[in-house]
């Protein structure tokens, strides 16, 4: 194997990647990401439909869809978890960069470090908010709760708390899978 000019040897080998972001991850957990993720705009584009129909009804016919704000205002609860694992994962969670691109250039193992921080605090939040989560969908099961008015529309909440357990999995599984992946950059940059 002939050495580049003015290329350092370890920089021949594999290039190590600037963030855990974009990756594969095992056992395919991104593309169910991004099937959930697909998912949410699938639905999106299902409640746009529904807000038209119901905006055409209401104004031309005299007729409005019936629920039309119950089912989006559950909707969006719904659809942002179903979408969070896959942003994360993608990398377009909303942070300041400004420590971390610092970090990049002068110290990029302590970058990584920096990174799994931030991963790891994400996985002890997602696992908070999973856990207080369990209670409110028993409950919701449990009392048969509803939104909506008795006698004209009705739609149970439990399948939105479902889902939001599902995404809360999801992105604390995401969270964690990320910090391992810094790990094993961190440890292969010090090592280098």
């Amino acid at each position: 194997m002939t050495q580049a000019v003015g290329i350092p040897a370890v920089e021949q080998h594999e290039r190590l990647p600037d963030n855990a972001y974009g990756q594969r991850l095992p056992l395919a957990l991104d593309r169910l990401f991004s099937i959930m993720n697909a998912l949410g705009t699938l639905w999106i584009l299902v409640l746009m439909l529904l807000i038209n129909l119901d905006v055409v009804g209401r104004n031309l016919l005299n007729a409005p869809v019936r629920g039309v704000t119950e089912m989006v205002s559950l909707s969006i609860v719904g659809i942002v978890f179903l979408q969070l694992a896959d942003t994360l994962r993608s990398g377009r969670f909303t942070r300041a960069e400004i420590l971390l691109e610092y970090l990049k250039r002068k110290s990029p193992a302590a970058c990584d470090g920096l990174q799994m921080v931030f991963h790891l605090l994400g996985l002890s939040l997602m696992l908070v908010i999973l856990l207080a989560s369990w209670q409110p969908l028993a409950e919701a099961v449990r009392i048969r709760e509803y939104v909506g008015a008795v006698g004209d529309f009705q739609i149970p909440v439990w399948p939105i708390r479902l889902i939001t357990l599902l995404g809360l999995l999801a992105t604390g599984l995401c969270f964690a899978l990320l910090a391992v992946l810094d790990v094993r950059r961190m440890l292969r940059r010090m090592a280098s």
